[in-house]
């Protein structure tokens, strides 16, 4: 199979991209624009491989998306390019509308008429499988309920409004043209390569540089943590295995509040890079984000009922794995991290 992957530069893309590559007998075609957040150093183990390709092209491009796709002929279309920030859609919400909605509907009309275009067989094997979030559900009250495929959606910021817009132009191109569709929804990501502004790799980064380690609110939000490398799996088990029509939630069974992460990460680094000052000090609360969901959990049954898929990594394990991903790879992030500084970081009253 060969399979064309929207934001395949990206944390979770370029996950997946090492998962195909060192792990199947299948190709790629990357499509990434290479915003900030894209990086191709994540793909250096891999990219030498004659089963890798890579398209320099922003989805919303519809002639140069077309060109991509006849020259390569893929048969499934992973979706994953997006503006993923909530911070940064609060902040400058037009990126996350072009991006999530355009973007999502020029790549759906160019795989339709695609699609079209192809074989019996062909046609009748391709997929689209689109790549989203639990944070189209909205709040979960504490300790109540999981977010379940079935689930009413209720996005509260501009970045979740926009992912759930996107989900409900994947299911009407499939309800109204037939497109073969898939749509999957995942909790909070974490792992090796991820872009530093997130709650993770800005907590172990900062805190290595001895700047503070910034908490919204009391950090009592909860959110469900899954390693990247699972996702991944996941993802291939989907667009291999997954039935046209259907969603399928994706999680890690790993439900911490933002405070708990960050107290394990400063145990982590307490052990692996020991510093003259305890890391826990740096932790400095700010004001709490607007509109601000206080919990996410995921019902992952489905996925694993139908698709054999579970979690490898506990949440102990993965950010174990993850702590020392960093510490073992301080020169690309300092090289990520000496680009110019971002609205965010400002905002967030810290240094890029």
């Amino acid at each position: 199979m060969k399979v064309l992957i929207t934001g395949g530069a990206g944390f979770i893309g370029s996950a997946v991209i090492r998962h195909i590559i060192k792990n199947t007998q299948d190709s790629v075609i990357n499509v990434d624009k290479l915003t900030y957040a894209g990086n191709l150093e994540s793909l250096s183990e891999v990219s030498s491989s004659s089963r890798y390709a890579f398209e320099h092209v922003d989805i919303c491009d519809r002639t140069r998306l077309e060109k991509a796709f006849f020259e390569h002929q893929p048969d499934a279309v992973m979706h994953l390019a997006a503006e993923s920030h909530v911070d940064r859609s609060i902040d400058s919400p037009a990126a996350f509308i072009e991006t999530n909605i355009i973007g999502t509907y020029t790549l759906l009309e160019v795989a339709r008429a695609y699609w079209k275009s192809l074989d019996a067989q062909r046609h009748d094997t391709f997929r689209f499988h689109h790549v989203s979030t639990d944070e189209v559900y909205g709040d979960l009250e504490e300790g109540t309920g999981l977010f379940t495929e079935t689930t009413a959606y209720a996005p509260s910021s501009p970045y979740s409004a926009s992912k759930a817009s996107s989900d409900h132009l994947v299911r009407a191109w499939q309800r109204t043209y037939g497109m073969p569709t898939l749509i999957t929804n995942c909790s909070n990501n974490y792992g090796p390569y991820h872009y530093p502004e997130k709650l993770i790799p800005l907590m172990i980064l900062n805190a290595l540089s001895g700047k503070p380690l910034p908490v919204y609110g009391k950090g009592e939000q909860i959110r469900d943590w899954l390693y990247v490398d699972d996702h991944a799996r996941a993802l291939y088990k989907v667009i291999k295995g997954g039935q046209v029509g259907e969603t399928y939630n994706i999680g890690g069974h790993n439900e911490k509040t933002n405070l708990e992460v960050v107290h394990t990460l400063c145990d982590l680094l307490e052990e692996l890079a020991p510093a003259t000052m305890r890391y826990h000090r740096l932790i400095t609360f700010v004001t709490d984000r607007p509109g601000h969901d206080q919990r996410y959990a995921i019902d992952a049954s489905k996925i694993e009922r139908e698709l054999g898929w579970a979690p490898q990594e506990s949440f102990e394990s993965g950010i174990r794995k993850t702590v020392m991903w960093y510490l073992d790879n301080l020169e690309w992030c300092q090289r990520i991290q000496e680009r110019p500084p971002h609205q965010l970081h400002q905002r967030l009253g810290i240094s890029a």
